[in-house]
Formats: C-alpha cells, sequence, structure tokens
C-alpha cells in the first residue's frame, strides 16, 4: 500500500503550526490535510466577530488562500475520519478510503459539551458555538425567526464570546452559569466581578449558581427555557457554551494511550509509533505543576503543532510544558490571564493594584520568586512581557518590587533574558 509521508487529521492552528514545522525541516515532501470542515483554514477566535458582523468571510483566513499550494498540501476538506489502524498505519474515511501514512498528526480539536439530561436540547433553535458553521447557522436562524432574545448557557471565554457577537446584533442576552461567578476557571474574585459589571453595564443579564433543565419549543420556534430553581427565562435562541473535551473518537478501541485527552510525550508523540497529536486533543505535560493536562487555548496548540511536525520531518524540538492563558475583550474591557491566577496554597505571595473607576486591575502571582500567574484588567501593557518571565520561569527577586510600577518594562530584566528575547540589527539590550 502507497503510505503517505505526512498526514494530519485537523486543519486549525495546530494542523498549521505542523506544516510549518514540518516544512522548516523538509521542503519537499507532500502533506495531506483531512478536515471534517469544508473551510480553509480559519481563526476559531475570530466566530464571534464574524457572528456581531464585525468581519466578513475573507478576514476568517487564517493562512492566505495559496498556503495549501505554497506548502504541497492536498487538502481533504469535508471529509471525516471514522478510525485510526495504529498497527496498520492506515486511517479510515467516512466515504470509504483507506490511507497509508508515514508519519501522522491527530489534530481534530475538541468538540463541543452539551449536558445529556437537558430536556429539548435538540430542538430547533439549540446551538453550540465553536466552528464557522455555527455561527452561520445561528446567523441564519437569527434572520429566519427575527430572533430578539438568547440564553447563553455557560459564563466561560466561549460563552463570553457567543454572548458578545449577539449584543452586536442587538439581541438580549441572558448568561446562565452554574458556577457562583463568570470566568471562574481564569479570573479571581475581583477580576469576575468586574467582568460582570461590565456585561451588565451593557445589558446582559447574568444569573450565576444556577442551570438550564430544559428548553421549551415547537416546531415554530423556541419559547424560552426552565432554570434549576424553576424560574423561567422567555427567549427565541440558546447557546450551549459550557465548555470541549477533546475529540478523541477516531482513536477509541486502539492501543494509543487517552485519559481526558490523547496522552503525549514532550516530542508530541503517542503511545504509537509514528503518530503524533496537537492542540486541543492532547494532554501534554504541565509548565507549573506536575502531570499532563489538555490545556485548550491557541498558543499551546501552535506550539505543539509545530514540535510535533518538527519531530514528524526528523528534526528535534520538545515541549517544555503548557500553561493556561487566554486575551479577551469582554464588550471592550481588555483582559489578560496567565497561568495560576488563584493559588490555592499558602506559598505564594500576591502583588495586586485595583482602580475600579478607571476599570483597572492588575494582579501578580509569585512563588519563590517566580512569577506563576497573572491577571490584567484594563490596563494590559508588560502583559506579554510578565507572560514571557511564566514560560521561561525568571527569577524576579532582583526587580520584583518594580512589577506592578509604570517604571517596569524590558531594561528591568536581566541582561541575558534581554539577549534572549529582544535581537536586531540597532538594538541595544
Amino acid at each position: 500500500m502507497h503510505r503517505e509521508p505526512y498526514v494530519i487529521i485537523g486543519n486549525s492552528v495546530a494542523a498549521m503550526g505542523a506544516v510549518e514545522g514540518i516544512r522548516s525541516v523538509d521542503a519537499d515532501r507532500p502533506i495531506t490535510i483531512i478536515s471534517n470542515e469544508s473551510h480553509h483554514t480559519y481563526s476559531r477566535p475570530l466566530i464571534s466577530y464574524l457572528l456581531g458582523r464585525k468581519v466578513g468571510d475573507d478576514d476568517m483566513l487564517y493562512r492566505p488562500p495559496d498556503f495549501y499550494d505554497k506548502n504541497n498540501i492536498r487538502a481533504w476538506l469535508g471529509v471525516e475520519v471514522i478510525g485510526v489502524d495504529p498497527r496498520a498505519g492506515t486511517l479510515e474515511t467516512a466515504d470509504g478510503r483507506t490511507i497509508g501514512f508515514e508519519n501522522l498528526l491527530i489534530a481534530t480539536g475538541g468538540k463541543p459539551i452539551v449536558p445529556p439530561d437537558v430536556e429539548g436540547a435538540e430542538a430547533p433553535g439549540v446551538f453550540a458555538f465553536t466552528t464557522w458553521d455555527d455561527a452561520r447557522r445561528i446567523q441564519e436562524y437569527i434572520e429566519e425567526r427575527q430572533v430578539e432574545s438568547a440564553v447563553v448557557v455557560g459564563g466561560g471565554l466561549i460563552g463570553l464570546k457567543s454572548m458578545e457577537g449577539l449584543v452586536q446584533l442587538g439581541i438580549r442576552t441572558t448568561i446562565v452559569e452554574l458556577a457562583d461567578r463568570i470566568l471562574g476557571a481564569t479570573f479571581d474574585d475581583t477580576a469576575s466581578a468586574m467582568a460582570r459589571r461590565r456585561l451588565e453595564q451593557s445589558g446582559v443579564t447574568v444569573l450565576c449558581g444556577n442551570t438550564v433543565t430544559s428548553v421549551e419549543g415547537t416546531e415554530e420556534g423556541l419559547k424560552g427555557v426552565v432554570l434549576r430553581d424553576e424560574s423561567r427565562i422567555e427567549c427565541s435562541l440558546v447557546i450551549f457554551a459550557i465548555g470541549v473535551r477533546p475529540s478523541v473518537d477516531v482513536v477509541r478501541g486502539t492501543d494509543i494511550e487517552v485519559d481526558r485527552g490523547i496522552l503525549v510525550d514532550e516530542r508530541m508523540r503517542t503511545s504509537a509509533d509514528g503518530i503524533y497529536a496537537a492542540g486541543d486533543v492532547a494532554q501534554a505535560d504541565l509548565l507549573l505543576g506536575d502531570g499532563k493536562l489538555p490545556i485548550p487555548v491557541f498558543p499551546n496548540a501552535a506550539r505543539q503543532g509545530r514540535i510535533a511536525g518538527v519531530n514528524m520531518a526528523g528534526g528535534e524540538a520538545r515541549w517544555r510544558g503548557g500553561i493556561a492563558m487566554n486575551a479577551v475583550e469582554v464588550l471592550g474591557l481588555p483582559t489578560v490571564s496567565v497561568g495560576l491566577t488563584s493559588p490555592g496554597d499558602d506559598q505564594c505571595e500576591i502583588l495586586s493594584e485595583l482602580n475600579e473607576e478607571e476599570e483597572q486591575y492588575r494582579k501578580i502571582v509569585l512563588r519563590d520568586d517566580r512569577v506563576v500567574g497573572a491577571i490584567f484588567i484594563g490596563d494590559i501593557d508588560r502583559a506579554g512581557i510578565i507572560t514571557g518571565l511564566v514560560r521561561e520561569r525568571i527569577d524576579v527577586s532582583e526587580f520584583k518590587d518594580l512589577l506592578l510600577t509604570k517604571e517596569f518594562g524590558l531594561l528591568s530584566l536581566p541582561r541575558e533574558y534581554r539577549k534572549h528575547i529582544v535581537s536586531g540589527r540597532g538594538i541595544v539590550v
């Protein structure tokens, strides 16, 4: 059987990172990309702006239209992979094809979580929100049914991004969050409260400590939802945005080791020879703490994809560990969070500064004189520098007192570290 040199299942950020990693080592041998989505590679973080009509289709592309041709990629779009046989070195597609491979990357991402016990969750007008097609289907439904009100189930990042798109369309929106605050996975109490105030000032209703138990609808459309406390909200549209789980279906029943996601080593290799995983589907080493976890964020996926690609092509690259990081605007309020933002131990030192009138909050978490987490609300200057300190595990003891001051900047950093991050003709570090 003919075997393709490189096969990638998936077409998003991890897949593109892998292509560029492969091409940094092997400039010639063909790459095959197989994706169940029919679109050219696109930037998923933009789907909320697409929904809200702030960007158009042409703005969605993650790489130029000629990217596949320039990189000798055969792209099979709109084709679903239904299984992988690690021992035979083959995969099967839903349309009956068997494809052999020398090296395979599984970059299937995550799939949205919809609670199985919500009555009526399959009704027309109930959507997930993770893909370009989701955004388009929601737009079409809004136009057809003249939707004026919606409920978003989930107050995390996906929930807030979907809410933003709806608000931009002038739709009255309610967020229902099971936890006691929104953005609880990435923010502390102070930051969550600031984000909630911004939403409520913009007309968004936020209900915490509650969840949807049933969706009421008829063939004519949705009528509303019933919450756990038996209250009812009238609405014409529901978006479940609770989160995603790694999409591991293609390896079920195989010898490839799976926990929450597909387990990988520092080279992004799975337990099967010649098979790699990267992005939201991969469960890789953590930078802060022990063990492995899937961390479904854009920068980690890009790095993992590139590392996998380099190693697939015979090069050498290693994963140093992932950290949670997010940069998102909450209805115009810029926010950045990275690492451990609400540590549960006494070994951490907290530096913080709050200006409620200016809607500004900065917090830095230190352990053993190294930054392990940070939150920036409103004023996000220097967030990139702080993120670098987290990644590189830099000892900040000599300039710790400057971290929250206006004087802190690149020149505050150790000289050798400045040389590492800043270089170029005419630059003095």
